[in-house]
C-alpha cells in the first residue's frame, strides 16, 4: 500500500515522521537513496539507529529538515498525539518537495472503538473502548484528552490552504495480525471480510484514514 502510493519516490529522499525503533526505516531503507527518521522518544532514536545514523529527537510541529527536501514522507499513526496537528501538517508539507508526497496514517473517528483507552475520574483505563469516538465532541475529549480523532471533514481543514492536492483519501481496517496468531482461521476470516468491506459504505467504519497527499509547485 505505502509502496504503490509512493511509487519512484521511495528511491529518493524518504522520511519517516514518528519512526518509533524502526520498523518502516528498516523496510524502506533498501530502496532509498537517503532514509531519514525522527521520534519524539530519545530511547526509540537510539534503537532505530542500526537501520540508518540519519535519525534524530524532536516533535512533529518543528521537523529540523531544510524546506522541499524530502520526496516521500511517511506518518504512521503519529498526527493524533502532536500538540498541535494543524502546525505538524504545514511541517509536513513545507520539507516536500514539489512533487513528494505524504503518506499519511490517523485514526477515524467512525471506528467503534477507541483504540488509545480513555481517562475516566482521573484513572487511565487501558484497552479498546467502544462507541467514545461516536459521542459528541465535547464529551468525547473529556474521556481522550491525550489523543485525537479525526473524521474526513477536519483533515481537510487541516491542509486548507496548503499547495497540496489528495491523490488518496481512504478509510482502511487493521490488518488483525494479533488475532491471526493466536486464532488464524478467525483472524483470516475476518480480515477478507473487513478488507471487502473497504469496497462499501461501510468503510467509514474503519479502523484509519489513509491519506496520500501530493505537494504542488
Amino acid at each position: 500500500m505505502i509502496l504503490e502510493a509512493a511509487e519512484d519516490r521511495v528511491n529518493g529522499t524518504v522520511f519517516v515522521d514518528g519512526c518509533g525503533v524502526g520498523m518502516y526505516l528498516a523496510h524502506l531503507a533498501p530502496m532509498a537513496e537517503t532514509i531519514l527518521g525522527m521520534d519524539i522518544e530519545f530511547p526509540r532514536v537510539q534503537e532505530s539507529k542500526v537501520y540508518t545514523p540519519k535519525v534524530f529527537t524532536g516533535a512533529g510541529e518543528y521537523l529540523a529538515l531544510p524546506s522541499n527536501s524530502i520526496d516521500l514522507l511517511l506518518s504512521h499513526e503519529v498526527l493524533e498525539h502532536v500538540q498541535n496537528d494543524k502546525q505538524a501538517i504545514q511541517e509536513m508539507v513545507r520539507v516536500l518537495k514539489p512533487g513528494g508526497r505524504l503518506v499519511l496514517f490517523c485514526p477515524n473517528r467512525g471506528y467503534p472503538f477507541e483504540t488509545h483507552g480513555i481517562y475516566k475520574n482521573g484513572k487511565y483505563i487501558f484497552g479498546n473502548i467502544p462507541l467514545v469516538n461516536w459521542l459528541p465532541r465535547k464529551w468525547r475529549d473529556k474521556f481522550c484528552p491525550h489523543v485525537e480523532i479525526y473524521t474526513r471533514q477536519d483533515l481537510r481543514k487541516l491542509f486548507k490552504g496548503l499547495p497540496v492536492k489528495f491523490i488518496t483519501q481512504r478509510t482502511i481496517f487493521g490488518g488483525y495480525d494479533n488475532i491471526i496468531q493466536s486464532r488464524p482461521r478467525l483472524g483470516k476470516f475476518l480480515r477478507r471480510v473487513l478488507y471487502a468491506l473497504e469496497k462499501t459504505p461501510l468503510q467509514r467504519l474503519g479502523l484509519s484514514h489513509f491519506w496520500v497527499v501530493e505537494k504542488q509547485n
